[in-house]
């Protein structure tokens, strides 16, 4: 049985995001703490506080949260905020700030 949790609105850009997410993908839920704790991205911390929600959620649900890998991890374009930047002889040009969706599912590893 796997065990998901959800994060909706992060103000990351989401190719910033999957930089982050790819280097834990497949890896142990412990594991994925550890690489997450020490990388130097502005979006290793959100990913890592949903995986430690995942984990409280597979806590609270019985299961045994020594034995989660994280089988699947993926990060889609949220909404975009437009706003426009001033620019020479009165004209404005626009600026799409974006931001991101990102799923976690941890489960037991397959043998």
């Amino acid at each position: 049985m796997e065990t998901s949790a959800r994060l909706s609105d992060l103000r990351i850009a989401p190719r910033k995001v999957r930089i982050v997410v790819d280097t834990v993908r497949g890896k142990r839920a412990g594991d994925a703490l550890n690489i997450l704790t020490f990388t130097r991205k502005s979006a290793a911390l959100p990913v890592k506080k949903l995986i430690e929600s995942a984990l409280a959620n597979a806590r609270q649900a019985g299961r045994d949260v020594d034995n989660l890998w994280v089988s699947h991890i993926s990060v889609d374009q949220g909404a975009m905020q437009r706003r426009f930047m001033p620019r020479a002889m009165g004209r404005a040009f626009r600026v799409n700030k974006k931001s991101s969706h990102v799923l976690v599912v941890l489960d037991e590893k397959q043998k």
